[in-house]
């Protein structure tokens, strides 16, 4: 199964280039998450973590729903 796919890579000019930009983008994205998680305020922290325990009525154009 894996010579029929390596045997149509194989007839692809270039195609050795997107395994290192699709590593590129993980490295990238996770990165930039490990930095926005270490420099994210503690007060923006806290407001979300309590988010699950709040109350349950939603507001839409000061309606309670």
């Amino acid at each position: 199964m894996l010579k029929f796919i390596k045997g149509n890579l194989e007839n692809i000019e270039g195609v050795e280039v997107y395994p290192m930009i699709s590593l590129l983008i993980f490295f990238i994205f996770f990165a930039g998450l490990f930095l926005w998680v270490f420099t994210a305020k503690k007060a923006h922290i806290t407001k979300v973590s309590n988010i699950p325990l709040e109350d349950d009525t939603v507001t839409i154009n000061g309606i309670e729903l």
